[in-house]
């Protein structure tokens, strides 16, 4: 086994499912969901943008996160996970993530290959996002 998934495997399963989840929030726009995947003292670390910087706690991350989805129509979010290492009721974790979306300005569809490397925290037996940091790979 790699050295990028270690812990039990229930747990890597659970976590591997919070990602898919994310992505099944952002395609659908679906804050509820977005919500439920978010610890309350969490953080958001958009820094790669500097007027976004460091988001934190649930609520503050989920205004930004509905502010920012009118600005991408039709987008399409799809995440993998590239590591999970659990220890204990916490982990870390990284998603890489590939999403189109079509730029309101000119009607084409703009791309991005980005990363997020997560700090995980399980929660009355469900695992949540405590940290996301966020980084572009490649965009076009």
């Amino acid at each position: 086994m790699s050295g990028n998934y270690t812990g039990p495997l229930e747990d890597r399963i659970a976590i591997r499912e919070l990602m898919e989840s994310y992505a099944d929030a952002v395609n659908r726009c679906d804050r509820d969901l977005m919500t439920s995947l978010w610890a309350l003292d969490s953080h958001w670390d958009l820094s790669h943008y500097p007027q976004l910087g460091v988001v934190s706690g649930r609520d503050a991350i989920m205004e930004l996160w509905a502010s920012a989805m009118p600005a991408y129509p039709d987008l399409s979010f799809v995440a993998m996970p590239g590591m999970i290492r659990v220890d204990g009721d916490t982990a870390v974790a990284r998603t890489y993530f590939s999403e189109v979306y079509t730029d309101p300005e000119s009607g084409r569809d703009k791309r991005a290959r980005a990363c997020y490397n997560d700090r995980l925290v399980k929660q009355g037996g469900e695992w949540l996002f405590a940290e996301r940091v966020f980084a572009i790979l490649h965009q076009s």
